[in-house]
């Protein structure tokens, strides 16, 4: 997520080769990554982090808590300690962390922000919080989760304790709740809205595309798929917004790995 002259990834939940050949098939390049953000230890969004950067050099940006708990290896002079709502800047790019419910140690989202415009990666939320709620409002652009669909979970293969983790508060939302959100919260510029962690056994992207889009009015309405990288997007800041324009200082690409 970035421009030509930086980037930044947060979390990679796949290997560093499955990562290079996802930015390669997109024209992207990891020499321009500047920082990888890490929101939480669990292993589908720090399986990559230690390879990509120690074979790039790039700075990982984690929490004190959650850099023990990941266990990761990465070489101190990498290790850059990330605090909530501290603005970390990064070439055009800033980067701020803020807290959410889920069932890790110390739990975060991000904006992404290139002057005005801002992408939200805000996923792995038991719930829509008041945090939640702050900064999806700013976002021109989001990956919202969209984990669940209530009627699946209910009469799924899940054992009741799984269940209960997953629509507890503090592990994912549902389609419905990640609609509440979107509904009642959007900006009235955002460009894109990207639906994201989508349960493989709870879930379909008809159920979620079918939900969305007939309240997405001018959002361009995403659903990623778990096993390819959803295509580059382009977005500009500001009440006006363009696709498919070339990339200035003012606009970002975004692309999602999931």
């Amino acid at each position: 997520m970035g421009n030509k002259r930086e980037a930044v990834l947060i979390d990679v939940g796949i290997s560093c080769r499955e990562t290079e050949i996802r930015m390669q098939r997109l024209g992207l390049s990891l020499k321009n990554v500047r920082g990888l953000f890490v929101t939480h230890e669990h292993f589908d969004h720090t399986k990559g982090i230690a390879v990509l950067s120690k074979k790039y050099q790039i700075p990982v940006y984690i929490t004190n808590l959650t850099l023990h708990q990941a266990r990761l290896r990465i070489k101190p002079h990498l290790i850059v300690s990330l605090k909530p709502y501290a603005p970390v800047t990064l070439g055009e790019l800033t980067v701020t962390a803020f807290p959410k419910r889920h069932d890790a140690v110390d739990p975060l989202s991000v904006i992404v922000a290139n002057g005005e415009n801002k992408v939200g990666v805000i996923t792995d939320i038991g719930i829509a919080c008041e945090d939640v709620i702050k900064n999806f409002a700013q976002c021109q652009a989001a990956f919202l989760e969209s984990n669940y669909d209530e009627h699946m979970l209910d009469t799924g293969p899940y054992p009741m304790p799984l269940k209960n983790r997953i629509r507890g508060g503090h592990g994912h939302i549902s389609n419905r709740e990640a609609a509440n959100l979107f509904r009642q919260h959007k900006s009235k510029f955002m460009s894109h809205i990207i639906l994201s962690h989508l349960s493989e056994h709870n879930n379909t992207p008809a159920i979620v595309e079918n939900l969305f889009k007939p309240i997405a009015g001018n959002t361009q309405v995403v659903v990623a798929t778990r096993y390819r990288e959803t295509e580059l997007f382009y977005t500009e800041g500001g009440a006006q917004n363009s696709m498919r324009k070339p990339i200035n200082s003012k606009q970002m690409q975004l692309s999602l790995f999931q």
